[in-house]
């Protein structure tokens, strides 16, 4: 098999074996929690801009197939994993993981310590490093990884994965038998805000009888406005929130307006919007296994979450916002809604894929948010 080196800015130096695509690649480095879903989690545009290594030894055993994607293409920089299975092994599967990533150009790494990179980001936070099958002199990539730009900070990287014009959505749930179906139409139209929207996001909603138009992220207020959406949704999306300005100003000129419900990098513009503050993780929340409570319940959900910035509560508070749920492992918040207005938002992947279904309820709650119209 090919050589190949991951490089961190710090100076740590894995060495592996390529996988994918032959070439170099950069970005912030994270980890990944879950066990399987690794074809969600390459085509999930919140991941622009990084290299994601899995923690689980062996990825790619039930290969890839063309049904269980979460946006037009793979967004991640690079992938790094313990072992890639060569064989798929899935009544579903069409390709290897492998040959996926070589497809798409995507440049990747197996047969490195894992565990080891996982602890060391842990230890030392989340950072900028690259990956190369094509250069292997350990003291240049140390060079190049020590002067690599920032990946994320000030980087507005909602815009390269928005869509470029206005789009329906008319896929429900999966269903074994006939695939992705849609659900009956009710009276709630909702406009849904791409900021790099999963698509489970919008069979979620669609399922629950929603009528679904999405609008790209720098849609304004006004434009919203003139479809006369009964609610709006605010998606996922990749990197620091405060890199999209034209995104907050118009959540905020909507606040008050109409219901809205704001999912990861959602909530993180509604706290924005709010006039609040948000922070950079030491190494993030990526995985399937995150554990949420929700303080008015007391409930616990086992989340899927996937973001690097988080909102601080108490930068809100003065304006009449409150938080609903806390991340048991960390204690940061992990939703947000107002005491009066109908909005809420929650940090964490309601709509799975990758992922545990426990928060699926919160489709229903925003649907009949809008049913009593704000009331």
């Amino acid at each position: 098999m090919m050589p190949a080196l991951l490089v961190l800015r710090d100076g740590r130096v894995f060495r592996g074996q390529a996988l994918g695509a032959v070439g170099e690649t950069s970005g912030e480095v994270i980890f990944n929690t879950a066990m399987s879903g690794y074809q969600e989690i390459l085509t999930d545009p919140s991941y622009r801009g990084q290299i994601v290594a899995m923690t689980y030894p062996m990825i790619g055993n039930y290969g890839v197939n063309e049904d269980d994607v979460e946006s037009r293409r793979p967004w991640v920089n690079g992938f790094v994993v313990k072992e890639a299975s060569t064989v798929a092994s899935n009544y579903r599967s069409r390709t290897t993981l492998a040959a996926y990533l070589e497809s798409h150009g995507i440049v990747g790494i197996q047969g490195i310590d894992t565990r080891a990179l996982t602890r060391h980001l842990r230890d030392h936070g989340a950072q900028d490093g690259l990956i190369s099958s094509v250069e292997l002199d350990t003291r240049r990539l140390v060079e190049r990884a020590r002067t690599l730009p920032p990946s994320l900070a000030g980087r507005d990287l909602v815009s390269e994965v928005t869509t470029d014009a206005p789009f329906g959505w008319p896929e429900g749930l999966w269903d074994r038998a006939r695939g992705y179906v849609a659900a009956p139409l009710s009276s709630c139209r909702v406009v849904a805000y791409d900021a790099g929207t999963k698509l489970n996001i919008l069979r979620q909603l669609r399922s629950t009888g929603c009528d679904v138009t999405v609008l790209p992220a720098h849609a304004t207020a006004e434009e919203v406005l003139e479809r006369k959406p009964d609610g709006v949704f605010l998606s996922n999306g990749p990197g620091d929130p405060e890199a999209a300005p034209y995104l907050v100003e118009s959540v905020r000129k909507l606040i008050g307006r109409v219901p809205i419900f704001g999912i990861c990098l959602g909530h993180q513009i509604l706290g924005l919007a709010a006039g609040g503050r948000t922070y950079k993780l030491p190494f993030g929340h990526h995985g399937a296994n995150h554990p949420v409570k929700d303080l008015a319940t007391g409930r616990v959900e086992i989340t899927s979450q996937n973001h690097g910035f988080a909102v601080d509560p108490e930068s809100v508070a003065r304006a009449g916002w409150e938080p609903t749920h806390v991340n048991l492992n960390d204690g940061t918040c992990e939703g947000l809604r107002h005491r009066e207005l109908p909005v809420f938002s929650v940090q964490y992947h309601p709509e799975a894929s990758p992922g545990p279904h426990d928060a699926h309820y919160l489709f229903d709650r925003f649907k009949t948010l809008m049913q009593k119209k704000g009331g």
